[in-house]
């Protein structure tokens, strides 16, 4: 995108999660006329005569003709502006001259939202490119346009792109700063696991200041870190990370719902909780995932509380997460059916009976059932030696 300055987000990646906000059913009107001003001034500024129109064939945006007129006129003057210079380096000037120039041109392809030219564009700077760190950062630029346009396929193949040019060398910040970008391709795609640890990796080292705030990423952090990690990891890398503790305080709601769970205060866990569904419901890159996210955070605080008893009243865990017994029974009903917890509801006592496996006898059994496999194997592998 355009280039950062210091720790600046990349204007956007800011238009983008605007516009995402102008199409969603729960922003207030009022909110999304103060959103629709930034988007067009935004546009207009930019002079993004390519991503205007599709705003204005998405219904965004109403089509203003003098407007469009205007930014499509600036746009070709100075385009022939940068194709002048690119001639003129190539006639008069070195190799590196050259490369800034269609360097240049690139990156006003990407400024005014022509996705396709600047990909094109893209790839004609890197054949101009020779050092490793520059091309790597012609793969950030990529990786920026995939996020803006939540192209996953192009985000998927830069990041392999990038694994691969640091085969060839690169530096420790490049590197650093492809976690966070991969990381949140993994959190973009369901992938929780794994972003949680390419997020805890870039904690002390994190620079990705284009992408998001530093409050946003430990945001992000923080969430993918609660359904990922069993309670010590998450007491050793979360909750006790100086880190994370400098700036936690500073997002609403997030030191509550990290603390309440690790602290097993689930009525606050719960009031917390509904504090956050908000920003997550409203966060674009976790709004696609927000109702697998519920659930799974409510498996992981379910499980913590029914792992401290073999047996408990339903009455006693509705009064434990400030909720109605009927709430309980009904949410419990359905992640047992799901697989999601193992316990049993005793209706008529009112009573939650767990029936959590045996880790110790499912080794057991997984071992029993390697060794047969691996016999079957031996005996059809000595009858073709015997023939």
């Amino acid at each position: 995108m355009d280039a950062q300055d210091g720790n600046q987000q990349s204007q956007q990646l800011i238009l983008g999660h605007n516009v995402f906000l102008l199409k969603h059913s729960d922003v207030p009107d009022i909110e999304k006329v103060r959103l629709k001003d930034e988007v067009l001034n935004a546009v207009k500024s930019n002079e993004m005569t390519p991503y205007y129109e599709t705003l204005v064939a998405d219904k965004v945006v109403e089509l203003d003709q003098s407007v469009l007129d205007s930014m499509r006129a600036k746009n070709e003057e100075e385009i022939k502006k940068l194709d002048e210079k690119i001639a003129d380096a190539e006639e008069n000037l070195g190799e590196s001259e050259v490369r800034e120039a269609h360097l240049a041109k690139s990156l006003y392809y990407i400024r005014i939202g022509e996705k396709e030219k600047a990909l094109e564009q893209l790839k004609v700077t890197e054949n101009k490119t020779v050092a490793v760190g520059q091309k790597m950062d012609l793969v950030f630029y990529t990786l920026q346009i995939g996020f803006f346009y939540m192209d996953f396929d192009l985000i998927s193949k830069s990041i392999d792109k990038a694994k691969n040019l640091f085969e060839e060398g690169g530096d420790w910040e490049r590197k650093n700063r492809l976690k966070v970008y991969e990381g949140l391709y993994c959190m973009a795609t369901r992938n929780f696991k794994k972003a949680t640890n390419l997020f805890l990796d870039s904690i002390s080292t994190f620079t990705t200041y284009e992408l998001f705030s530093y409050e946003t990423f430990i945001f992000y952090t923080v969430l993918t870190s609660i359904i990922s990690l069993d309670r010590v990891s998450l007491k050793q890398k979360v909750v006790d990370a100086p880190e994370i503790l400098t700036v936690i305080g500073k997002i609403p709601h997030l030191s509550e719902f990290l603390n309440s769970l690790y602290d097993c205060q689930y009525k606050s866990f719960f009031l917390a909780f509904a504090g956050l569904t908000e920003q997550i419901k409203l966060d674009r890159y976790l709004h696609p995932h927000f109702r697998f996210y519920m659930r799974e955070v409510r498996t992981v605080v379910y499980s913590q509380f029914l792992e401290s008893y073999k047996s408990v009243t339903n009455e006693a865990m509705a009064k434990a997460f400030g909720v109605s017994v009927e709430f309980i029974d009904l949410e419990l009903s359905r992640f047992i059916a799901a697989g999601k917890l193992h316990c049993k509801i005793d209706k008529v006592a009112g009573v939650l009976e767990t029936n959590r496996p045996d880790a110790k006898n499912a080794l057991y059994q997984a071992t029993i059932k390697q060794g047969d496999f691996l016999l079957n194997r031996i005996q059809k592998l000595s009858r073709v030696i015997d023939l």
